[in-house]
């Protein structure tokens, strides 16, 4: 059942109101992942409907904004480090790392670590230009600072440190929080970008091209620092939630709530929820359904194209692909690569993704029916040891060989560290690896996520993760006490459909209103939720 029918059904102690008198942030509580009865309690406040409803300031593209605060997405998962340090963004020849560097930046402060802080003035225009593609985040930063939601919370993040990224955390700083920020991923922060936010006064520790040993080096930085205790977690892939039960499980104590944003994170969460070692309530941002049906699939629909094209220069017509996994991400990834004439190829264990593949056109294999054959094979399981050594061993010549699911695990990559097999590098995250014989595959960002290790990914699909991003932490900061157990909570549908109406002013869209007479014989609020929580888009 719900824990809000049980739970104090009223605003948080710490509600605020805007000018104009509306609450916030909304008293809606989380639909527990297992749930199966009834709807959700929760209800749209005034403030959101009048938000919602200001289509022109969402029309509005934001002016430049002046140099305030700069401001982004392993254990196992994605830590073996082999290549080189040298940065996809930076040309710069300094093999240096980072942490043999003397930082600071023009302020005096050194609670940071980046490639080079010189390149603040890039990644500042970067920024500025993801600002014009996330029109909800900016008008929420614009609505909200003066109430400071987030007053008082203390958000240490492990995510992806992009453009995007960037605006984000710009976006908390300005709702009232403090912020500490590591990469989750080796190869996906631009190096410009990490510059400017140190530049702008957040502590940033992150550098493109980190080894294992540098990765977990700058989560313990912004986790153990004398005299700031962390009360908030926003984390994608679950490893500075997992850095913080191994060495730190006392600061636990004071956290009030977990945000994760990716499958492989929130698959660690309910391990621990269901060994009853969960210690603070959990947000499951990826399976919103702004962040499914948005971000893993049209971002991913997008990006395999830029990243496979930039690392390989490759022409797709006529190529034989084989795609591992048919969830969002792998039909976002199975659409792009029909669409420019591939021949694609489908495994999959489940049997209703597997029919929808069937449905949609594709083949349905098992890998080793067309691994001699396939030109590319691209993972999006979530799982381990999707692509052995033995189907590496039966790829041909010059396959090409990448993961789009978040973790490095799929792909067996350590089983290719052998002596008899020789490491080339041919480009930024482009590897060959070649047998005895000469027969050499290509592999790309060591088999870590291709999309963000080398390419960008579109902006605007990630201003709805983030906005998502955003009331999660607010709801979860701000819930009173005893609202939320021990537990992994699901966003309700109410926020999804609110997300999902702030971005779409910026295509001139027009929704259509239910009557009176419509809203009661379908026995609908006029104002949502519109579909029941079983519904699957």
């Amino acid at each position: 059942m719900l824990l809000g029918h049980s739970a104090n059904p009223g605003i948080s102690k710490r509600a605020f109101r805007f000018a104009s008198g509306p609450r916030f942030p909304p008293a809606c509580t989380m639909e527990k992942w297992d749930s199966n009865e009834g709807t959700s309690a929760f209800h749209m406040p005034e403030w959101m409907i009048q938000f919602a409803d200001q289509k022109q300031e969402f029309n509005k593209r934001p002016t430049k904004i002046g140099r305030r605060s700069l401001s982004r997405s392993i254990s196992q998962s994605s830590t073996d480090s082999y290549s080189s340090a040298a940065s996809y963004t930076d040309s710069s020849d300094d093999e240096t790392s980072p942490r043999d560097k003397q930082q600071k930046n023009s302020k005096g402060s050194s609670d940071f670590c980046v490639k080079n802080i010189k390149q603040a003035e890039f990644g500042r225009r970067e920024i500025e230009i993801a600002e014009q593609e996330m029109p909800a985040l900016m008008a929420l930063r614009k609505r909200a600072q003066g109430e400071k939601p987030l007053a008082g919370a203390k958000i240490v993040g492990c995510t992806h440190i992009t453009a995007q990224t960037a605006v984000l955390m710009e976006t908390l700083g300005a709702l009232g929080a403090q912020c500490r920020w590591a990469a989750c991923n080796i190869y996906s922060t631009l190096n410009e970008v990490a510059a400017a936010l140190a530049e702008s006064g957040f502590p940033v520790f992150a550098w493109k091209g980190e080894s294992e040993d540098d990765f977990w080096w700058c989560i313990d930085r912004c986790v153990n620092v004398e005299g700031w205790q962390p009360n908030m977690i926003l984390d994608d892939g679950g490893d500075l939630t997992h850095w913080i039960y191994k060495k730190y499980p006392n600061m636990f104590k004071k956290i009030k709530g977990i945000v994760e944003e990716s499958v492989t994170g929130v698959h660690r969460l309910y391990q621990l929820s269901k060994a009853g070692k969960l210690c603070v309530p959990a947000m499951n941002v990826n399976d919103s359904v702004t962040k499914q049906k948005f971000d893993n699939l049209y971002c991913c629909r997008e990006s395999i194209l830029d990243g496979l094209k930039r690392t390989t220069d490759m022409m797709f017509g006529g190529k034989q692909v084989v795609v591992c996994g048919y969830g969002e991400v792998g039909k976002g990834c199975c659409a792009a690569l029909k669409a420019m004439g591939s021949v694609v190829y489908v495994t999959e264990i489940d049997p209703i993704c597997a029919l929808q593949a069937c449905m949609d056109g594709f083949r349905l294999v098992k890998l080793t029916e067309v691994i001699r054959q396939v030109d590319i094979v691209i993972t999006c399981t979530g799982n381990k040891n999707v692509v052995t050594r033995e189907h590496l061993d039966r790829m041909k010549n010059s396959c090409i060989v990448c993961n789009m699911g978040h973790s490095n695990t799929e792909i067996d990559v350590a089983s290719l560290r052998t002596p008899e097999l020789t490491w080339e590098r041919v480009r930024s995250q482009v590897d060959h690896v070649i047998w005895p014989d000469g027969k050499r595959i290509v592999l790309l960002a060591e088999g870590r996520l291709l999309n963000l290790s080398c390419s960008t990914v579109p902006t605007f699909v990630l201003s709805i993760t983030a906005t998502t991003q955003a009331l999660a932490l607010i709801e979860l900061y701000n819930a009173p006490e005893g609202r939320y157990k021990q537990d992994v909570y699901l966003l309700p549908k109410k926020m999804d459909e609110y997300v999902a109406s702030l971005h779409l002013p910026t295509f001139d869209a027009h929704l259509t209103e239910l009557t009176d007479e419509q809203a009661k014989y379908l026995g609908l609020n006029k104002n949502g939720p519109f579909k029941p929580n079983y519904y699957r888009y």
